[in-house]
């Protein structure tokens, strides 16, 4: 017998739609009172559900304008902001091409080194937007978070290219915190040439650690990134990951 109330069982069953991929990032949600129907309750029981998925950062809405999927992984849960759920929000194509897997990683940088003393599997990945490259991403986890982690991992379209989706549905990765360092470099003969840029040209760098609730480091993310990097500075500043 579900005694869960009426709201929370609408609730899950939306929540259950946007990880399926039925309401995609960017979609506006059909009508409440389609909801209603659709789900044998209320108006308002539909109304309070869909306001919880807006308080949790899964939904936005605007007045006139209905409710609309922002993202899969809102940074209440995970501390971070999703570059792909950004991208498709903004009614472009997010792109995840698959560089190199390396398990274990060599040459590990030695900022790297310092956070984690046991091996590790580092991912590389081009990022693009509108096919256009506009990130080289690379991150390293502890090889035994990621067992037997391959190329079926990582998708290169649709929605679940999120590393932050691949290491927390494929792995069960959790974490509560985040730390994060920008730099501005001349790109290297490697990276400019992955970003199709000019070698040395201005670029920006963002480094990532996220920690679990014990304080140690899950994973660590490097990016090499074209244009700027934006923030909500209305709250607590999420870290932007790819």
């Amino acid at each position: 017998m579900n005694l869960a109330p009426k709201y929370q069982v609408v609730h899950d069953k939306i929540l259950q739609r946007l990880y399926s991929g039925q309401y995609a990032i960017g979609m506006r949600l059909p009508t409440e009172g389609e909801l209603s129907q659709a789900f044998e309750v209320s108006r308002v029981t539909v109304r309070k559900a869909l306001e919880m998925l807006v308080r949790a950062g899964f939904l936005t809405s605007r007045q006139g304008s209905g409710y609309s999927v922002a993202t899969l992984s809102p940074p209440a849960s995970t501390c971070l902001v999703s570059f792909t759920d950004k991208v498709l929000f903004e009614g472009r194509v997010p792109g995840a091409k698959l560089l190199r897997i390396e398990t274990p990683a060599k040459g590990i940088p030695a900022e790297v080194g310092a956070l984690f003393d046991e091996p590790l599997a580092m991912v590389e990945r081009l990022r693009t937007v509108d096919g256009e490259p506009r990130m080289l991403t690379q991150t390293w986890i502890p090889r035994r978070l990621v067992p037997q982690i391959n190329a079926a991992h990582f998708p290169e379209t649709g929605q679940n290219q999120s590393i932050l989706r691949i290491l927390q549905q494929d792995f069960a990765l959790e974490w509560t915190t985040a730390c994060e360092t920008l730099d501005s470099l001349l790109a290297t003969a490697n990276v400019s040439d992955k970003l199709e840029v000019p070698e040395k040209t201005p670029i920006l760098s963002q480094a990532c650690t996220a920690f679990d609730k014990d304080g140690r480091a899950v994973f660590f993310d490097l990016v090499y990134r074209q244009g700027p990097i934006s923030f909500d500075l209305a709250g607590p500043a999420p870290r932007q990951i790819a």
